[in-house]
């Protein structure tokens, strides 16, 4: 789907012209207090108007496409979004298998790289992949926000709920038959369960879907002790895969 010129404008995107020339500015610079100075420099698009929970829902119903939808996610003008935070959105499998994985907030790596679950974490989400016969080639991984918080604090509700729209819309376009959730806030979130209590938990969702929730590979590195009964919920997974 194209997204058009509505849609744009329903994102907050503004679009700006500078052709102030340097010199000009300079001679603005001399006679401008600090406190007002002005620059040549035009700031990074950030939101200009709140939005609504009703309209994330509207633009998230939209898009029949990954493609559309990952454009649309880059364009919203969700709180977060702003000059320093890069936009990380979904990873989509080129053969899926169909399992879907959902992980919190983007780390600082993932900013950085614009790519989910990246660094250390990354790396050893890679090799549980490859332990049950899978990779990114075959797995779609999906943030429940976007866009990194102010020091990877816990988003607030509202940056939750305005984000939310788009994640259901890709698991409705990515038609899993399995979702592996990273961490408490995905467990919560997508399986609507506590993971320190109902860690592997087979919880079924809309569309009979399996939810599997298990630690995030971060909290695997800072405590290798957790990863038998991880990789016994990877296991199950599989076989999972494989009848469903």
């Amino acid at each position: 789907m194209n997204i058009d010129l509505e849609d744009l404008v329903l994102a907050g995107v503004k679009w700006e012209l500078a052709e102030t020339s340097v010199g000009f500015m300079e001679m603005v610079s001399r006679i401008t207090p600090a406190r007002t100075r002005v620059t040549s420099v035009v700031p990074p698009i950030s939101p200009t108007f709140p939005i609504d929970i009703d309209t994330a829902t509207a633009m998230a119903s939209r898009p029949t496409t990954m493609g559309a939808l990952i454009r649309m996610i880059s364009e919203f003008n969700h709180p977060l979004r702003g000059g320093v935070t890069n936009v990380v959105c979904p990873s989509v499998a080129k053969n899926p298998c169909g399992l879907v994985i959902v992980t919190d907030i983007p780390s600082s790596e993932d900013d950085s790289s614009g790519t989910i679950l990246s660094g250390a974490a990354g790396e050893l989400l890679d090799k549980m992949l490859v332990a049950i016969g899978e990779s990114r080639e075959t797995v779609s991984i999906l943030p429940l926000i976007f866009w990194r918080t102010p020091g990877g604090r816990t988003p607030t509700r509202t940056e939750m709920d305005l984000a939310r729209p788009f994640v259901n819309r890709a698991i409705e376009l990515l038609e899993p038959r399995v979702i592996l959730t990273l961490g408490t806030l995905a467990a919560s979130e997508i399986a609507g369960t506590d993971l320190m209590k109902n860690l592997g938990a087979d919880v079924i969702i809309q569309n009979d879907v399996h939810v599997f929730p298990i630690y995030h590979p971060n909290y695997l590195i800072l405590k290798p002790t957790v990863k038998a009964p991880v990789w016994t919920v990877l296991q199950n997974v599989q076989k999972m895969l494989k009848t469903v």
